[in-house]
């Protein structure tokens, strides 16, 4: 017999995001990470830094890459505008979002280039290029990208001793620390027929995090939480941020 599914599993079903990698788009075997691999992260911010002069053509203050299914996206807030520029080009079957970055932007610099010959002024071809965009005005604050604080603590240390990064701002964090690492050196202990070599990470996890609970340090990042960003000042692209809860 064929059961039928009920309004409310219908729901859930369709509420369930799937996590796609931030790179490439697959969700394969992606489960919370956020980039299928290291590589795939790495092969599309080369491919995104490697045609950062269109963007140092346009004057750009900031700009975001992010993609659907169906068409990739480039917004652009050059220095002195109030407007965001929208540049879309649809997606390439078989083509990863880095691929499709890459023709849509050698479209551009071709009209960049062909008006700049034409015209032998720089920034009329940078106009020419941006009434290919569609505008939007959108606050330039709004488009700002948002600053984060993240501390420089090594995730696999974190997850020898099963601590959230959430509990690094703790007051009881070296209680926490000391309590964690005991529980895990019950299981792993090799007196208690764990393994030798997963003991040595959890002890070396445990140094790394103590020491740090006495020395805090962090790194200041700024970006957007689902699309790489452009900083200008900088003249090259970062990777999305972190989700903060």
């Amino acid at each position: 017999m064929r059961k039928t599914a009920t309004n409310n599993e219908i729901i859930v079903t369709a509420n369930i995001k799937q996590n796609r990698c931030l790179s490439c788009g697959t969700a394969e075997n992606m489960k919370n990470r956020k980039y299928c691999s290291i590589r795939c992260r790495q092969n599309l911010r080369q491919k995104l830094n490697t045609r950062s002069g269109l963007l140092q053509a346009l004057n750009t203050r900031y700009a975001t890459f992010y993609f659907s299914e169906t068409v990739i996206i480039m917004d652009v807030l050059p220095h002195g505008c109030k407007e965001i520029f929208k540049f879309t080009h649809p997606r390439m079957t078989g083509h990863k979002p880095g691929d499709d970055f890459s023709k849509m932007t050698n479209t551009l610099g071709s009209a960049w280039w062909e008006e700049e010959k034409r015209t032998n002024r720089k920034y009329l071809a940078s106009r020419r290029v941006m009434e290919l965009a569609t505008r939007h005005s959108v606050s330039a604050l709004s488009f700002r990208p948002k600053k984060m604080t993240m501390p420089t603590v090594q995730k696999k240390y974190l997850e020898c001793l099963a601590i959230d990064k959430l509990h690094l701002n703790s007051p009881d964090l070296r209680r926490l620390i000391k309590n964690s690492y005991r529980q895990q050196a019950k299981i792993h202990h090799p007196d208690t027929g764990g393994s030798a070599a997963t003991f040595r990470k959890i002890h070396e996890a445990y140094k790394e995090l103590l020491y740090w609970a006495e020395n805090p340090n962090f790194i200041k990042r700024r970006g957007f939480p689902d699309k790489w960003f452009y900083d200008g000042e900088n003249k090259r692209w970062v990777q999305p941020m972190p989700v903060t809860k």
